[in-house]
């Protein structure tokens, strides 16, 4: 095996018995990689040290200890972030900043005061805050909290959250089920006896964005032409504003997938397909089919009304060439943008719901919805073995059997094989998502875990 792939997974066998030890060893470790830790810190590492080992390993075993424990029935849950509670601004709060509230006097941190806090501590709004205490350890200060914006880069959004700080953030999602964060990148994860450092994210790579880049070159050309037509000023756009947007959709039909716990397969096929794979054809069949009428283009006209309309808003005669994108869009406080973006995520959960008919959801890459239930030809060649990306651009890469993956894998695989300009994603009922395309030769998957948290 890789010594990339060794840094990127190990079972806690192979460093002892202890798991929260194992994790903080595993931590440690990875800390050494500087180009790792410049990454991780955005290049600003040498503001931000790793706490002593063993308040780390204070930190990480009262907390696995405390995901053991049930509250009613339901698994602990809570997030918490080593800072002390002074370096958070008084009077700030969501959802443009962080609520600090801070106790009389400080609690102990272990596993029961966190059993106590967990369900007053919402997973999804409210942090834990300790800090460390030189005589006595760790303790417990107060809250912290930051609402739920913070979830829109694992689910898709416009909206933006205000940025973790960086210190150490610590995620409890199920019993032995612990993620460890620098602000609001993952250093480290523990899944079910395996310590895991996540894959980088996939929708960031130059590979996806020019494969998904036709969306973006037509809604771009007829922007330009509605421009060409008006008689207003319109602020200049990013080019690249259509592809961001579809990039957040399709975050979300996968979240909303994965949420649903019954799996999916969506099949990305290219804009000149759209045709040919609605008749009899040698690589799918699709049951559900939808009509050619302009409502099967729906994504790709809110997304021109989107950009036309944040140009004309913006537009100001005394600055003709002031450019606006993705900040300007998720900042915007425009009532026409915010009926747009909420229509765009309708449509997102909307083909995510078709996804729970079993064969795939397919859709051309100009994100045209051509329909669902289907199903990839059995007379394809199967494919033994497959490439696992080790990258996002998967430049490095190992070679995988495909013999333990389940029936959508091995249908997504086969199409590849035959359609090299295909993208298939496939996300299983355990929330696993693979992103399946042919790449150097060879059929290769990347595992896209967005957030690196397990069990969320």
């Amino acid at each position: 095996m890789s010594k990339i792939k060794e840094s990127l997974t190990r079972t806690p066998s192979q460093f002892g018995h202890s798991y929260p030890r194992d994790l903080v060893s595993f931590i440690f470790e990875r800390w050494e990689d500087e180009a790792f830790v410049a990454r991780l810190c955005c290049g600003e590492s040498g503001e931000f040290q790793l706490p002593d080992r063993g308040i780390l390993e204070q930190v990480i075993s009262t907390c696995y200890q405390a995901s053991l424990l049930r509250e009613e029935e339901r698994p602990v849950m809570f997030r918490l972030i080593i800072r002390d509670s002074y370096l958070f601004a008084a009077h700030e709060g969501p959802p443009t900043g962080m609520h600090r509230l801070i106790f009389s006097r400080t609690r102990p941190f272990n596993e029961y005061e966190l059993h106590r806090l967990a369900p007053a501590a919402d997973f999804y709004r409210t942090l834990i805050g300790i800090f460390v205490e030189p005589a006595q350890g760790a303790q417990i200060w107060g809250l912290l909290h930051s609402g739920t914006r913070w979830m829109h880069a694992v689910y898709g959004g416009r909206k933006t959250s205000p940025p973790m700080p960086l210190s150490l953030v610590v995620y409890v999602t199920g019993p032995g089920q612990i993620s460890v964060c620098i602000g609001d990148n993952i250093i480290a994860s523990l899944n079910g006896g395996q310590i895991n450092c996540p894959t980088l994210d996939v929708f960031n790579s130059k590979w996806l964005n020019t494969s998904l880049g036709a969306l973006n070159t037509e809604t771009w050309a007829l922007h330009q032409a509605a421009r060409a037509r008006t008689d207003r000023v319109w602020a200049e756009l990013d080019p690249q504003l259509g592809s961001s947007i579809g990039q957040q959709a399709i975050r979300r039909i996968i979240s909303v997938i994965r949420n649903s716990n019954h799996g999916g397969l969506l099949v990305y096929l290219p804009a000149e397909m759209a045709e040919e794979i609605q008749e009899d054809n040698p690589y799918l069949t699709i049951k559900y089919q939808f009509l050619e009428y302009d409502s099967r283009q729906r994504f790709l006209s809110l997304t021109l009304r989107i950009m036309n309309t944040l140009a004309e808003i913006y537009g100001d005669p005394d600055s003709p060439g002031k450019q606006v994108g993705w900040q300007e869009y998720v900042n915007s406080k425009n009532e026409n943008i915010a009926l747009l973006d909420e229509a765009i995520f309708d449509v997102a959960h909307f083909i995510a719901a078709l996804s729970a008919v079993d064969g795939a959801v397919v859709i051309t890459k100009r994100q045209e919805l051509l329909g669902f239930g289907g199903v990839i030809s059995g007379d394809l060649d199967s494919v033994g073995m497959v490439a696992h990306a080790l990258d996002t651009e998967g430049e490095q890469s190992e070679p995988v059997l495909s013999e333990g993956v389940g029936t959508r894998h091995r249908a997504a695989y086969r199409l590849c094989q035959r359609l090299h300009q295909a993208i298939a994603i496939v996300i299983s009922q355990d929330e696993s998502v693979q992103i399946v395309k042919w790449h150097n030769g060879m059929v290769t998957y990347w595992d896209q875990v967005p957030t690196g948290v397990p069990g969320f």
